[in-house]
């Protein structure tokens, strides 16, 4: 009688956990569906996850603390320790710092970044890390794409010239932007840029924009809203000592007539963008908050 109640309690046990890897998998099949642009609230710094519906994953920063991991953590399932593509826009500690423990956890099959020089404890772990990783870097610079499917991509916007070996104090104005092409809608990434380098860019217009260094007052130009022309723009801070984001900044994007969003007010602000039986798309906005 015993062994039997131990073969009874074996064979539910097999189909219990069966029933939950099923169910795993269906999350994964219907999440991956769409494609999924998530700007997690990390308090004052910048960190974005990008999964396509064919199931790439980027993710753009770090944050300047360990709260990426736990982010990660509820975006993919817990088998999943690869990451497709790190992006680094600029190695000042509130985009790297996440970043270096999750070059630790996870294996990372590609980091894109510009190369520059920056002499810190937190640049020098990362050049380590990436090195020892054995993903592909790539350096990045204007003019080169990253295509995932025949309708997803990525523009190189800035730097326009190759960085790699350069040294440099402020590396806000050496930050990566880029643009997330699905069909007819594009997500802007700007990085920490300053109007400087705003007001040199192209190929702007998009439908989100990633408000460049946290809505700081250098940034965000009215022209340059008036190029990108988006219906949302995300704001990424938390508290801070630099009165971001200022009032200037805010007031160009309420002048724009443009819908702002603040991770510090908000958390997380997830966009899922799914393929419609029109062939066309349709995106749905969620917070976490």
């Amino acid at each position: 009688m015993a062994k039997s109640r131990k073969i009874v309690w074996a064979i539910l046990a097999v189909l219990v956990g069966a029933s939950v890897l099923i169910w795993i998998l269906v999350w994964r099949l219907d999440k991956t569906r769409n494609l999924e642009v998530i700007f997690f609230d990390v308090g004052q710094g910048d960190s974005i996850f990008i999964e396509t519906p064919e199931g790439f994953q980027v993710l753009i920063d770090g944050g300047p603390d360990l709260t990426i991991l736990d982010k990660l953590g509820k975006e993919m399932a817990f088998y999943d320790r690869t990451i497709d593509l790190v992006v680094l826009t600029h190695p000042d500690h509130d985009h790297i710092f996440g970043l270096l423990e999750v070059l630790k956890r996870y294996q990372i099959k590609n980091v894109l970044w510009t190369g520059v020089v920056k002499d810190t404890a937190e640049w020098k772990e990362w050049k380590g890390l990436i090195e020892g990783e054995g993903a592909e870097i790539i350096i990045a610079q204007a003019g080169q794409r990253i295509i995932y499917s025949s309708d997803i991509f990525f523009n190189i916007l800035f730097p326009f010239e190759n960085l790699e070996g350069q040294e440099v104090k402020d590396s806000n104005n050496t930050s990566v932007v880029l643009k997330l092409v699905f069909r007819d809608k594009a997500f802007l990434f700007t990085g920490d840029i300053s109007q400087k380098i705003e007001e040199q860019l192209t190929d702007l217009n998009a439908d989100i924009l990633k408000v460049a260094h946290h809505g700081s007052k250098v940034s965000t130009g009215l022209e340059f809203l008036q190029a990108v022309s988006p219906e949302i723009a995300i704001i990424s801070v938390g508290e801070n000592q630099w009165g971001h984001p200022a009032q200037e900044t805010l007031k160009n994007l309420e002048q724009s007539g443009i819908k702002v969003l603040i991770t510090k007010e908000l958390g997380d602000i997830a966009f899922s963008c799914r393929r419609t039986l029109k062939d066309s798309l349709k995106c749905s906005l969620s917070t976490s908050l």
